[in-house]
């Protein structure tokens, strides 16, 4: 049986938090600018730095391309 969704969406907001961080992370880890990643990703900067804010709504391709240039899984990037 599937659960119920609770009342508040604060459980999604700190997800994307999650994510943006790991993206961010990533990034640095590699020392990468924003703007290198963005563009390799075929991005506008205010989409890659809401993503790595935890402020967008990123679709799942905007997640894999981020997560092919920056060379992991997109599971690393949201689990």
């Amino acid at each position: 049986m599937p659960r119920d969704l609770p009342e508040d969406d604060d459980w999604m907001r700190a997800r994307q938090r999650a994510i943006g961080a790991k993206v961010r992370a990533e990034r640095r880890r590699q020392n990468l600018s924003q703007e290198a990643v963005f563009l390799a990703a075929g991005l506008d900067r205010r989409t890659f730095q809401l993503l790595e804010a935890g402020d967008g709504n990123p679709t799942m391709a905007t997640l894999m391309r981020v997560a092919y240039v920056l060379g992991v899984d997109l599971t690393d990037l949201v689990q």
